[in-house]
């Protein structure tokens, strides 16, 4: 586990370590005051029961301690909570983007990537929404977790205070493909960072439809291993004869350029069959985009090297349709 020091982190830590400080002490001091209670009225020393009434210090005393101390515990819960809610404003701001079953980041300057990239000694804003259903964006090396829902944004923010890689990993039950609903937190020097965030990569395109998957979390979901469990494998789909259901009914069609796109854009007008409709629309892809993509797969398909068996670029994915 990453020791995280930031000071929202300590002031949370501080809060719960108070809450379960007060918590021991009221449990020994109710223990001793009962045990003190059966020993000093027990039956042998008072055969016949008295009415005690009429104390008036007491029951200010017990009313007003539990109200103060419980003020007290208020304060700081709210002090650390606040801390978490209030982002510096140097910080990086990235946008999180969930969906079944990938994360996507994407900077200020319009890149995007797979993995979130941020600099060390630097707070990093992450604005968080979903493009289908309630994930969760949970990051326990930084104790960082905040819900992503859909139709609104949410937020919350870190800071890495040492190089390395930290694990990403969907908090909330989203689907069968959950469980590899994951990514990486990479840090690096500002310097480094400022040199991965300018970098321009001259990618065209079969090469350029790659990266634009990858960074759209597409191979979280579609294996390039042959494995179909989830989804159709990527290897070898172009060209081939699928069996999918429209309306109530199967038919079988080919995978080809205009199948392909349309499935991209909106996948849900129809399903393959053994899969889920669950993989979310890719309305918002250019034409650029949606070319470099499908002459990706082109490159990959049935007739090609890769879709025989190789591995074309290949990339450890999981998949879903």
């Amino acid at each position: 586990m990453y020791p995280q020091s930031f000071s929202p982190v300590q002031q949370v830590d501080f809060a719960l370590l108070l809450v379960f400080s007060f918590a021991g002490v009221v449990v020994l001091a109710l223990t001793l005051i009962t045990l003190w209670f059966i020993y000093r009225f027990r039956h042998e020393k008072n055969p016949e029961p008295t009415d005690i009434q009429g104390n008036t210090r007491l029951e200010i005393a017990w009313t007003l301690v539990p109200f103060l101390l419980v003020m007290g515990l208020f304060y700081f819960g709210w002090t650390g909570y606040k801390a978490l809610r209030t982002v510096p404003d140097n910080a990086l701001p990235v946008q999180v983007t969930a969906k079944m079953f990938s994360w996507t980041f994407t900077y200020q300057n319009g890149k995007h990537s797979s993995e979130l990239v941020v600099p060390t000694d630097r707070p990093v804003l992450l604005k968080i929404r979903s493009a289908d259903v309630i994930h969760s964006f949970f990051a326990p090396a930084f104790r960082v977790k905040m819900d992503a829902v859909p139709g609104m944004e949410n937020y919350t923010w870190f800071k890495a205070e040492r190089d390395g890689e930290y694990e990403i990993y969907c908090a909330e039950y989203c689907g069968t493909g959950h469980s590899v609903m994951l990514s990486k937190i990479k840090t690096m020097p500002e310097k480094d960072f400022a040199a991965w965030l300018d970098t321009k990569e001259p990618l065209k395109g079969a090469d350029a439809g790659h990266a634009l998957m990858e960074a759209q979390g597409c191979f979280s979901c579609h294996n390039m291993n042959g494995d179909n469990s989830m989804a159709p494998a990527l290897p070898g789909l172009y060209g081939s004869t699928l069996t999918i259901t429209v309306d109530g009914k199967e038919k079988q069609v080919v995978a080809d350029e205009r199948y392909l796109k349309e499935s991209i854009i909106n996948p849900g007008w129809r399903t393959i069959k053994g899969y889920d409709n669950t993989m979310p629309p890719y309305s918002d892809l250019t034409p650029e985009e949606l070319l470099q993509i499908l002459q990706y797969l082109k490159s990959i398909g049935k007739d090609s090297p890769a879709g025989a068996g190789g591995a074309h670029r290949g990339h450890d994915g999981h998949g879903t349709q």
